[in-house]
């Protein structure tokens, strides 16, 4: 936690003045038993109502400066908590987006959103208690002893014991408390992941009849977050009966002590009750510490969750192997893997083994295979989504290694298995391929990808609305503006990773065509379960459990690879029956 400070170096004023004018609230405060016994022992002894009057006058006064006071100590403090909520929320952000998708996959997406929403929250609010009350809490529990003693020393000496004990008691339910907070976060991360996974598969749930089951399994999670809660907060829960038991005796025991002082003339009756106001004062802060510690102890904790993200190291999982790879270079060539192989983090055995292959300039390679095949995690090589862990990539005659991961990435498109929109309009999501595309570019994509009709047909065109994650557009729809997004930044290299699966075979072929016939000839690759897709490639790459069963053209491998025979003709069994009649 205390590594997130940091963030409070843009409001070193109002952390500095937040417990000032906190601090001239507390004086204020004290000064007011005072003020009150020197009513009782002046003005009501001597019925002085002129007396009375100028000191009630003088107590508001006290009580307007101290209220002013702590309104400018909250504005402050609120400032200073937003700004490094802020603050740490961007970082947060900034980082989460720099690591490497092995690490993404590691945290988990539910325990980010966590981390990055009530963990931040729980944080800020700490910081803001923390400004308003940790100086102004001990200050008026040590003021006011230190006040007790000037009155009359015996009596105040209770003061002393009680003080020490409640300390033991507030800080002991604090070092209780913080490891079991942490623990609750945790729990918030299983129920936010079941809420997650419940929002997005909403209609798979709806149609396999299991909305019982998934109810189930929240409220199991939810109960055991809320023993984890109830848990931890009946040992918090105890701060405040316990510190009320020892106040109140230790009251108790300073009337009895003042009253004998006040029979023998020592003390006055004001002074008694100065000093039982003062034991009052010390009761009031110590509620608002034993909270004040409830909520720094949460702070903590979640400051600590918030740190472990932030010190996951960006660059942790690139790590690559040594290049040994012996293969002459060539100028047209554009991908070359060779021998290359891919362990993913905590995986048992390799996904990927020994895949080598070369794309050259303007080719397009089409990969298939069955289901697990390997054929996403091959492409998802090539724009360093994953560091690959044996054997060497080239990309344009350069090492994959050596380039940095934004100029690897303006050299490639991608359009990814899922199609993803975002919120806003069509032109802005096109945009995300190049932020400064004209409109003659935006159109020429959409055009290629057999998207314009999409545009068109969609009040406002370009500017029509998308609406989160792209609920508005069939799939079919999405994925044709995805594909025109990648198309935008006219990449060197075009990876197409599954993305025409909702396309009829006639716009999938249109598709196939246009982006053939573009100028820029980018090198394509295609990954796609359809053989009809990838029939009419330069170099077909066949997988099968993580290896390279075959590489070549359509007819070479329906001659020479049993892989992709079974493939093809389990879609197109009636030029298999063609086959064996010319055979036969």
């Amino acid at each position: 936690m205390k590594n997130l400070l940091i963030y409070l170096k843009n409001y070193k004023k109002e952390c500095v003045l937040a417990p000032l004018f906190k601090m001239l609230e507390a004086i204020f405060e004290l000064l007011v038993p005072l003020v009150m016994a020197s009513v009782i022992d002046v003005g009501i002894a001597r019925g002085d109502i002129s007396y009375i009057i100028k000191m009630c006058l003088i107590m508001v006064l006290l009580g307007v400066v101290g209220l002013i006071s702590a309104v400018t100590a909250q504005y402050f403090s609120a400032k200073a908590a937003a700004g490094f909520g802020t603050a740490v929320r961007h970082a947060l952000f900034a980082h989460i987006q720099r690591l490497s998708f092995s690490n993404q996959d590691k945290l988990g997406d539910s325990t980010l959103i966590t981390r990055m929403t009530s963990d931040i929250n729980q944080a800020q609010s700490g910081v803001n208690m923390v400004l308003r009350l940790f100086l102004r809490s001990p200050f008026i529990v040590f003021g006011a002893m230190i006040m007790a003693f000037t009155i009359d020393v015996p009596s105040a000496v209770i003061f002393v014991v009680i003080i020490p004990l409640l300390s033991i008691v507030v800080f002991g339910v604090m070092a209780v408390s913080i490891p079991l907070y942490k623990k609750v976060q945790g729990g918030l991360d299983a129920v936010t992941q079941s809420v997650r996974e419940n929002l997005t598969g909403v209609r798979v749930i709806r149609a396999f009849h299991l909305e019982s089951q998934e109810r189930e399994r929240f409220c199991k999670r939810t109960e055991e977050l809320t023993h984890m809660q109830m848990f931890v907060g009946k040992i918090s829960g105890m701060l405040n009966p316990v510190t009320y038991v020892m106040i109140n005796a230790a009251t108790a025991y300073l009337i009895y002590k003042g009253a004998l002082r006040v029979d023998v003339g020592v003390i006055t009756q004001g002074e008694v009750v100065a000093l039982v106001n003062y034991m009052g004062q010390i009761l009031v802060e110590l509620i608002k510490l034993a909270n004040l510690i409830i909520t720094v102890t949460k702070a903590i904790a979640c400051g600590n969750r918030i740190q472990s993200v932030l010190e996951v190291p960006e660059g942790e999982a690139d790590v690559y192997p040594a290049a040994v790879d012996a293969t002459e270079k060539s100028d047209d060539e554009m991908v070359v893997f060779s021998h290359v192989g891919l362990t993913y983090q905590g995986a048992g055995g390799e996904s990927l083994t020994d895949i080598s292959f070369t794309a050259k300039k303007g080719e397009t390679i089409g990969v298939i295979g069955g289901t697990g095949s390997g054929k996403t995690s091959l492409v998802h090589l090539i724009p360093g989504f994953y560091p690959y862990t044996a054997g060497s990539i080239r990309i344009a005659g350069r090492e994959l290694s050596d380039y940095s991961k934004e100029e690897l990435r303006d050299k490639i498109g991608i359009v990814m298995q899922k199609a993803v929109l975002f919120q806003g309009t069509i032109r802005e999501n096109l945009c995300w391929g190049k932020e400064n595309a004209t409109e003659e570019e935006l159109m020429e994509a959409l055009k290629t990808a057999q998207a314009l009709e999409v545009v068109e047909k969609k009040e406002g065109g370009l500017d029509a609305v998308v609406s989160q994650g792209g609920k508005n557009f069939s799939g079919g729809q999405k994925q044709r503006l995805t594909i025109a997004r990648a198309l935008v930044r006219k990449p060197e290299i075009l990876i197409l990773d599954d993305s025409a699966s909702a396309l009829d075979f006639a716009t999938d072929a249109a598709l196939r065509q246009a982006i053939a016939g573009l100028k820029e000839t980018p090198t394509v690759f295609i990954v796609s379960q359809r053989a009809s897709s990838i029939r009419y490639a330069d170099k077909i790459l066949v997988l099968e459990d993580g290896e390279l069963a075959a590489v070549g053209k359509h007819e070479e491998l329906l001659d020479n690879c049993e892989v992709y025979q079974e493939i093809y003709y389990s879609q197109f069994p009636e030029e298999k029956q063609k086959g064996e009649n010319v055979h036969g």
